[in-house]
């Protein structure tokens, strides 16, 4: 059997797969936004969904870039925890 590489890359990067990917990354970004752990607010202002394309497929990822993040994230697991949420959902 051959694969159609062609014919997967169009699918994967079809503007309906891609909508089905930013959606969920738009969902993921609401939960972890509404649990975030808030001092100042930095980490949770900057949580946000980046749409990148990775080799064949267009990816969604749920990033937060203060300079803390990195932190609250070691003690809290909140993105995880949002995908946990959206993607067990509950």
């Amino acid at each position: 059997m051959k694969w159609n590489e062609g014919f997967f890359s169009e699918i994967l990067n079809s503007a309906d797969v891609v909508g089905i990917v930013t959606n969920i990354a738009n969902q993921v970004e609401s939960v972890a936004k509404a649990n975030a752990p808030v001092d100042t607010g930095a980490y949770r202002d900057t949580i946000h969904v980046v749409v990148k394309r990775r080799g064949k497929r267009t990816v969604a990822a749920v990033v937060a870039s203060s300079s803390h993040s990195m932190l609250v994230e070691s003690r809290t697991g909140n993105l995880a925890r949002a995908l946990g949420q959206v993607a067990g959902g509950g």
